[in-house]
């Protein structure tokens, strides 16, 4: 989380909204250990990272889409036997579990 400080400050200070998302779990082998946490700003921006990756894409939509309020803040898993998981390149055999929700200041 602390790699991503310094870039969440600044978004706030432009008065940008920010979403988070963070490694709540993993089921086998996953790419980063819980804990790992990823920014995305309004704007599409992003700081830090949640899977090396792999599924940054897919989570950078699900932030956005948390942001704009056409999804809840929540928990979204990816592994590898989701179709979309191995569509956006999470090939490492196991499941991640994310949880993404907006930064309220």
């Amino acid at each position: 989380m602390k790699e991503i400080l310094n870039d969440i400050d600044r978004w706030r200070t432009q008065g940008q909204r920010v979403a988070v998302a963070r490694v709540v779990g993993l089921d086998g082998s996953g790419p980063r250990d819980p804990g790992a946490a990823m920014a995305v700003s309004e704007n599409g921006e992003v700081a830090g990272s949640v899977s090396g990756g792999c599924v940054e894409g897919a989570v950078v939509t699900e932030a956005l889409a948390v942001l704009g309020g056409t999804k809840e803040r929540g928990v979204v898993t990816f592994g590898y036997s989701d179709d979309e998981a191995f569509a956006v390149g999470l090939t490492c055999g196991g499941t991640i579990h994310v949880f993404v929700e907006p930064l309220d200041w």
